[in-house]
């Protein structure tokens, strides 16, 4: 992709060259000038516009982007808790089992 900024700097020097190589009347270089500065000015319009764009697209993937990690991490995490819930119980169940061994009965 061209850098933008490189075109838009290359079009002003462009035009800079352009107004003072000119061998025209001030009036017509005045129009011309103008007429540069709107055709510049519109072009960045554009430009700023296409980066808003790509900025706003850019975002709203890395948000997506995001909330696909969390739900994934929020998975991961779900399974890791299971795992520790069922040794839990397993090592609780040993300890009823070894306690039930040292009541009396009467």
């Amino acid at each position: 992709m061209i850098n933008k900024g490189a075109v838009v700097l290359g079009v002003l020097l462009g035009a800079a060259a352009g107004v003072l190589l000119a061998p025209e009347k001030g009036s017509v270089t005045r129009d011309k000038l103008k007429k540069e500065g709107k055709e510049i000015k519109d072009q960045l319009s554009s430009d700023l516009t296409e980066v808003k764009d790509d900025l706003s697209k850019a975002v709203a993937s890395g948000r997506e982007k995001f909330k696909q990690d969390m739900e994934e991490f929020t998975s991961k995490s779900s399974y890791k808790t299971e795992q520790a819930i069922t040794f839990i119980e397993k090592q609780l169940a040993i300890l009823k089992e070894k306690n039930k061994t040292l009541q009396k009965t009467s």
